[in-house]
């Protein structure tokens, strides 16, 4: 680190750009880059002041440096991953914690004495031959209570590219905050590259989280996930914080349902992964704000969220004209800044997996040339676009998109939290639980997902995931399950909380939902929140009435809904539910050892509801035999 580091920066900095820099009156900031220049050696360094003119110049960098390429509808381009860098690196994705530290479960840990010694050797001299470049954005919107300024630096123009559509400019939220900002940081060097410009030294690729110095490092990878800091690595340094101060961090979506007289409610949603959470907050007869990340924080008696992204990176295959009218629509509009990656490339235009359009017979992808009958480095046919592959866009190209709610700085208030997961036979496909302590820990703190044979080659194996978040947590299980519940504590008026399930079956494995049916169950829940309707009580929760979601399937999806659908969707499956607790309780008994006590009571009582109901009515029981209230 330099001893001076403005001294430092005036002398390896162009005047122009150590004038930006000098402008952010903040030391931290100083010290950082300084660090970094000294450490990584670039040969010239950017800074972006969030002005038309810089921005432009790192996109047009994106491209003249082939980390782009330019698609024939104005505005898109594409770039390209190594062949092993096309996903999330969980095994060398690790937190950096102090000698000593457990956080239990499967939170990937390594001592930041360690850490910092290898990252130090990865790092040095690793931008010679490179611009570094420089960035600011906010997560949340500026100028508000949520806001959090970060810095990025970076060696790829296609990061900073990515992260101007998916984040707000901060440059003037840093000068406005100077020293006491209270900032992330973020470092990224993408190491060596073919000609390409893909990643070549993948055995040295590293992600360290360090929560306690609020810094992202990232080296030797270019997949946006373990890249563009801002998004899921930003959300340890957020829960961290979040666990401190009291207030929350969720991989949640954000969205509006419209209810009668035109009353629009905010619902925030956790899905795990293959769950429906994009395709819940696409859905074309209501409102989004945010498909990804979310801050909760208790105001005012209330909750009250914003989305910590201003932009959507997500996944394409499957994506298609009819299900997906309103990014369909995007995708093939000009002038639009859209980055695709990893999707087959011929003549200038995008394809990819399941697009509901024939693919071409041949065009270029991550692995090069593609045919057919290409054949990758392990000697298995290459798909034409990779199941991973991705589309970057602004949110406020979605015309589905509230962009004034999205850039409230007080945020959205939250009438309902949403927990649901891929479950073929115990859940229900909606139900409220009883209140703020039952739905933390029966839906929230309790949510599993079964895999599926396409991403893990073994079909319903279920997965533990509480609060769809396991992979984010920078802090133990257990004391993120007590922040949960412990925020209901500030609540005067919390919001009520459901779980959903868009994948019951019956016995013979026939799915009892269709993929739009979720549109009904959003508008019962908007419904419930606001008193409108009644419901049934049920051991697990309430469920809705038969008449109810009759009415309800005739108006938002104009078809029938019988009452024999009713019995087989919402019927309680008594030994199921039995079994899904004893496999909860077991996961917190033998995996969490921080579990709080009132989680374990909660499930009891869940238990002997089931217990008596069953000596009373059986194993399986309609939903009519439940009472109304």
């Amino acid at each position: 680190m330099p001893e001076n580091a403005l001294v430092f920066l005036h002398d390896n900095l162009e005047a122009g750009q150590y004038a930006k820099l000098a402008a952010v009156d903040n030391p931290e900031v100083h010290e950082f880059v300084a660090g970094q220049i000294a450490l990584c050696r670039p040969d010239s360094v950017f800074v972006c002041d969030d002005s038309a003119q810089d921005v432009e110049y790192l996109r047009r960098a994106a491209r003249d440096r082939g980390e782009e390429i330019a698609l024939a509808l104005e505005g898109h381009t594409a770039h390209f991953d190594s062949c092993y860098d096309q996903g999330r690196d969980k095994k060398n994705t690790r937190l950096m914690v102090p000698p000593g530290t457990r956080l239990g479960g499967d939170i990937n840990t390594i001592e930041q004495g360690p850490a910092r010694e290898e990252l130090s050797r990865l790092m040095a001299g690793l931008m010679q031959g490179r611009e570094m470049i420089v960035r600011f954005f906010c997560l949340g919107p500026t100028s508000s209570p949520f806001s959090i300024p970060c810095i990025q630096i970076t060696d790829s123009a296609y990061v900073a590219h990515s992260e101007d559509l998916l984040y707000r400019k901060g440059y003037e939220e840093f000068r406005r905050q100077g020293s006491s900002a209270r900032i992330f940081r973020f470092i990224h060097c993408t190491g060596a590259v073919d000609e390409r410009k893909t990643c070549i030294d993948i055995k040295d690729r590293r992600v360290y989280i360090d929560c306690l110095g609020r810094t992202v490092y990232s080296v030797n990878t270019q997949y946006g996930g373990n890249t563009i800091g801002l998004k899921k690595l930003a959300m340890r340094l957020a829960i961290f914080r979040a666990e401190q101060e009291g207030w929350l961090t969720e991989h949640m979506l954000l969205m509006g349902v419209h209810g009668p007289g035109g009353r629009k409610t905010w619902v925030a949603g956790a899905y795990p992964s293959m769950c429906g959470k994009t395709s819940t907050a696409m859905i074309p007869s209501e409102t989004m704000v945010g498909d990804d990340i979310a801050y909760l924080r208790a105001l005012d008696g209330v909750v009250r969220a914003v989305n910590v992204e201003a932009g959507m990176f997500g996944i394409i295959q499957g994506i298609n004209a009819v299900d997906d009218p309103i990014i369909w629509d995007v995708l093939h509009t000009p002038g639009h800044q859209l980055i695709f990656s990893n999707v087959l490339i011929s003549d200038g235009k995008p394809h990819w997996i399941d697009m509901g359009t024939p693919l071409p017979p041949h065009g270029h992808n991550h692995s090069g040339a593609w045919t057919p009958e290409s054949l990758g480095p392990d000697g298995k046919k290459v798909p034409p676009s990779h199941p991973n592959a991705r589309f970057t866009l602004a949110l406020s190209d979605l015309k589905n998109t509230d962009v004034e709610a999205l850039e409230n700085p007080g945020g959205i208030l939250v009438r309902a939290l949403v927990y649901g997961g891929r479950d073929s036979d115990t859940w229900v496909p909606v139900q409220q639980a009883f209140g703020w302590e039952h739905g933390i820990i029966a839906k929230a703190a309790s949510l599993e997902s079964e895999t599926t044979a396409a991403t893990l080659g073994k079909e319903g194996v279920r997965e533990f995931n509480p609060m769809s978040n396991i992979d984010f947590l920078s802090v133990p299980i257990g004391r993120y399950v007590g922040m949960n519940l412990e925020f209901g504590e500030h609540l005067t008026t919390p919001p009520g909380i459901f779980g959903v399930n868009y994948f019951i079956r019956d016995r013979q494995g026939k799915f009892l939902n269709q993929r739009t049916d979720k549109v009904v169950w959003l508008k019962w829940i908007e419904l419930r929140v606001h008193g409108d309707v009644k419901a049934r009580r049920t051991p697990t929760g309430f469920i809705p009435l038969h008449e109810d979601l009759e009415k309800l399937f005739a108006d938002a999806l104009g078809k029938p809904y019988s009452l024999q659908d009713y019995e087989a969707q919402f019927m309680l499956r008594i030994p199921e539910n039995l079994a899904k607790i004893d496999r909860i309780v077991k996961t917190y008994r033998e995996s969490v050892p921080d579990t709080p006590a009132r989680l374990y009571e909660v499930l009891e009582e869940e238990r002997q509801r089931l217990l008596s109901a069953r000596e009373q009515l059986g194993d399986y029981v309609s939903p009519e035999r439940f009472p109304v209230e």
